[in-house]
């Protein structure tokens, strides 16, 4: 009879550990590895945190049927507005980090927010991997047509001169308090020493009906949304925010070129971009920035966004990372220096 010693006893005994755990470390990665190589197989999310119609939400269904072609897979877009774009970030950067649920986040929520804000739900840099930069676009200062013609404006001058004559009587409207849109609408008013009445919606879309409606003066909108209500001649476009004109409004001065000296530097542009929450697999925040940066780069989508005043992206994660980081301390600055509060 064989004689087992309890030195062979101790290595079989460690041999046996040794393969349950091994055995037990494949079982737990396997899951995530396989919703990597898998992804996507349900359907995924698109999070836009204002109300349908305005830039936010244009660019977000610009993108969506893009991404579902290319990865088989539907893409839906889910509006959910409030709180000046947090609420919507704020749902993402809680969702499961599985691929399923991304942010259309905006100069906004990841730029202008956390100097505004005394309290924020989410930290905009921590919370979330930066996908890419779908498009740049500047922001225009539109009045009501029949409201400008009424009273004879047809210039940032003429609109200066009268807000002055009538000071209290002019109301501005914008897609939430501490969006680019009131931001540059805040620095307008601290340059020029115009008063107007803040009056925030819960997006563009709601803001530009009551504008184009004549129940709004004034509104400092992000160009895309804006700019088919121009071209109807409902709106009166009397400057863009950007330091150079828009190819979709060539004939439209900027800001800072018709305001005079009171306005010399003045430039208050916005952007948007996708997110996923933090710690979403590489792989999946990487092959959705290639697919993006191909259906942004491809000619009829490109030519689309530019029509419509925006400038396409297409950054890498990095890259849209290190312009975030920028951006919270450029808006840090301009909040500062506009005094601007949340309403």
């Amino acid at each position: 009879m064989t004689q087992i010693t309890p030195s062979f006893l101790s290595f079989r005994h460690i041999r046996r550990t040794f393969m349950a755990a091994l055995f037990v470390a494949i079982g737990l990665t396997t899951p995530l590895l396989h919703a990597q190589t898998t992804w996507p197989n349900k359907p995924v999310r698109i999070v836009v945190p204002f109300a349908p119609g305005g830039t936010t939400d244009i660019l977000a269904r610009a993108m969506a049927p893009e991404l579902a072609k290319a990865f088989g897979q539907s893409f839906v877009v889910e509006n959910r507005a409030g709180a000046a774009g947090n609420l919507g970030a704020d749902i993402v950067a809680k969702s499961a980090p599985d691929g399923y649920t991304l942010l259309m986040g905006t100069v906004g929520t990841h730029g202008i927010n956390k100097a505004l804000y005394e309290k924020m739900p989410y930290d905009p840099v921590k919370d979330f991997a930066p996908i890419t930069l779908i498009a740049g676009v500047p922001n225009v200062m539109a009045m009501n047509a029949d409201k400008a013609r009424i009273n004879n404006i047809n210039t940032v001058q003429d609109f200066i001169q009268y807000a002055k004559r009538n000071p209290g009587r002019i109301n501005m409207a914008s897609s939430g308090s501490g969006t680019s849109i009131h931001l540059a609408g805040e620095m307008f008013k601290s340059m020029t020493g115009v008063f107007m009445t803040h009056i925030p919606y819960r997006g563009s879309g709601p803001a530009l009906l009551d504008l184009v409606g004549g129940n709004i003066d004034i509104m400092f909108d992000n160009l895309p949304s804006a700019i088919p209500h121009i071209k109807a001649g409902k709106l009166k476009a009397l400057a863009v925010t950007s330091a150079q004109r828009s190819s979709a409004l060539s004939e439209t001065p900027t800001v800072e070129q018709a305001g005079g000296p009171a306005l010399k530097g003045y430039e208050a542009s916005s952007w948007f971009g996708l997110l996923a929450p933090a710690n979403t697999p590489a792989d999946i925040v990487n092959r959705i920035q290639v697919e993006a940066a191909k259906s942004l780069s491809s000619p009829a989508i490109r030519e689309k966004l530019l029509a419509q005043g925006a400038i396409p992206g297409g950054n890498t994660p990095a890259e849209f990372a290190k312009m975030i980081d920028a951006e919270i301390a450029k808006w840090a600055t301009v909040v500062k220096a506009s005094g601007a509060k949340v309403d």
